[in-house]
């Protein structure tokens, strides 16, 4: 029997959210399946609380939503509603509910020897997670009767049934175990650090399919870094798929959002801080979290700088951090965001400017290897930059703590992952050789370098058409001062614009900048390599349009050379 799926499209939901509504859309599900689901979840208790209050009075009606979702979504053995992503500030009682939804589960499968599972990225989060489901279990007599709770396996064991529930550290080897019938995975935002992840949970997912009535729910809180991995990864599909914008088939996820419209995060007036918009993303607010006692706290992390408020915002109002905003971090990181141009491409920059410089960075075989593009736009003269990155394909096992990033910034198409030795070199020194060829590179000076590149790089560019004259030293350290300074007002005023790209972003925000004397040192702010190279050269290639340079000059015009790159 073939069943249409459903659609989770929730279109109104920057208007739910101003009125305290339900972020799960108009569903046509079996309601008395739903309402029993309701009612065990409602009667389980809070285990860590005075009195240990039923959760029909401790639990927000945000939970019941997502119960009735779940559980009374089943049509003709197939259940509708097989993903999850629920996205929730801390305090919102996110581990406890999803450890009473792992013991809804049990209680409302009639099926024997089912398997069910909690992951937790870490031990403490796992740990936690079974306190409160055994906890759950522990304050009820008649579950004390029907649960044996193995402690030493954290597990759970329905006597009746023989089904389980086991609640374990998220690990590499768990995709080979067997297939469950429902899966909560707590705190998905850690696990986008993780490299192995996104393999593992799609590997869970995949299994999955050969069970019609399986779930997975995920629930986290936003990331107190830039979104990577598989975190990344299933929120942008979910906001897809609330936003109406991922449809039919595709649409797997069932959104539950609790997050800022994106003009409350990126409007210059932040209205976000104001605490009479708070209630919009704190569902369990009243029960577990209080304005009132977040306030102190946010007043405490603006006192601390950016970098503080940032982490707190995250964390507490599930505000999205979009660069890496340490105390130590490069000035112009403030204003990176606002100066993009998510559109533009190296055809486009060629096409609108009367002159470009390029800059290269790059070292060892574990480093990133960047390039970037700067031209001059005609009759605005704003600069317009374009960067592209490069790096070998076995430092996604070499850098494990930035693979998931990479290869992020690889499926968006900033970051090539080479397998040939020469590969980056080869391809930076054909996109120059494409500047060169549309007439914009300057005749002397139009190729900026770090003094320590490598010998195969000068021999591929002098290869590809370039000569001695167009092929600039530029001095490193203290001597990029300017470079730092020009990009950083330039960014400032609007005169910088930049192509958007995620992979830039994560260099801008990994960017230590250190005053020395007079002048500034733009360092690495974190431990390891492959980190802000690609920065780097965008400061070599401003080194270089500082000069003010004149395009070389070509008789045919930029115009009628672009149509025929395309042509070709």
């Amino acid at each position: 029997m073939h069943i249409e799926p459903w659609s989770f499209a929730c279109p109104d939901w920057k208007e739910r959210l101003r009125r305290g509504g339900s972020l799960v859309p108009d569903l046509p599900l079996d309601r008395p399946l739903a309402s029993r689901a309701v009612k065990i979840f409602n009667k389980l208790r809070l285990p860590d609380v005075a009195g240990q209050p039923e959760l029909r009075d401790a639990a927000g009606d945000w939970q019941r939503d997502l119960v009735a979702a779940i559980f009374g979504s089943v049509v003709g053995g197939r259940r509708m509603v097989r993903k999850v992503l629920c996205l929730v500030p801390k305090k919102n009682s996110k581990t406890t509910g999803a450890g009473a939804i792992g013991v809804t589960a049990l209680l409302m499968d009639a099926a024997p020897r089912q398997s069910y599972f909690i992951y937790g990225p870490t031990q403490e989060i796992a740990l936690r997670g079974f306190e409160q489901a055994s906890g759950m279990i522990g304050a009820d007599p008649v579950l004390r009767e029907r649960f044996h709770i193995q402690a030493h396996r954290k597990a759970i064991v329905d006597r009746v049934t023989e089904s389980t529930l086991k609640v374990q550290t998220f690990d590499e080897r768990i995709a080979t175990g067997g297939i469950p019938k429902g899966v909560i995975v707590d705190e998905l935002h850690i696990l986008g650090k993780v490299h192995y992840a996104s393999r593992v949970l799609g590997q869970i997912w995949g299994g999955m399919v050969a069970r019609p009535d399986a779930f997975m729910l995920e629930i986290t809180t936003q990331s107190d870094e830039p979104p990577a991995g598989v975190f990344r990864e299933e929120l942008m599909l979910a906001r897809g798929v609330r936003d109406g914008r991922v449809t039919g088939e595709g649409a797997t996820v069932l959104p539950v959002l609790y997050e800022f419209p994106e003009e409350f995060q990126t409007d210059r007036e932040q209205p976000w801080k104001d605490p009479q918009y708070w209630p919009m993303v704190l569902p369990n607010l009243g029960r577990s979290v209080y304005v009132d006692l977040l306030r102190p706290q946010f007043l405490e992390a603006i006192e601390k700088g950016d970098a503080e408020l940032a982490r707190w915002a995250s964390q507490h109002l599930n505000i999205e951090i979009g660069l890496g905003l340490h105390a130590q971090r490069w000035r112009g990181a403030d204003h990176w965001l606002a100066a993009a141009e998510p559109a533009l491409s190296l055809d486009d920059l060629l096409a609108r400017c009367e002159v470009a410089v390029c800059g290269i960075d790059g070292g060892g075989l574990d480093d990133l290897f960047g390039l970037s593009v700067v031209g001059r736009e005609r009759d605005t003269g704003i600069w317009l930059c374009w960067s592209r990155a490069w790096v070998m394909r076995e430092v996604l096992e070499l850098r494990k703590d930035v693979a998931p990033r990479l290869m992020d910034f690889a499926a968006e198409g900033t970051l090539t992952l080479c397998d040939d030795a020469t590969q980056d070199i080869e391809e930076v020194a054909a996109i120059v050789a494409k500047v060169s060829e549309s007439g914009l590179l300057p005749e002397k000076g139009g190729v900026g370098l770090d003094p320590l590149a490598v010998g195969a790089l000068v021999d591929e560019l002098i290869g590809n058409g370039l000569s001695d004259e167009q092929l600039v030293a530029v001095g490193q350290g203290f001597k990029l001062s300017s470079a730092v300074w020009s990009s950083e007002r330039k960014l400032r005023d609007g005169t910088l614009r930049h192509d958007g790209s995620n992979m830039m972003a994560w260099c801008v925000g990994n960017a230590k900048a250190e005053q020395r004397g007079n002048a500034v040192y733009i360092t690495k702010e974190a431990a390891g390599k492959a980190k802000i190279d690609p920065l780097c050269a965008l400061f070599n290639a401003v080194k270089l349009m500082e000069r003010n340079p004149v395009a070389g000059g070509n008789e045919v015009s930029v115009g009628d050379w672009i149509a025929g790159m395309r042509a070709a």
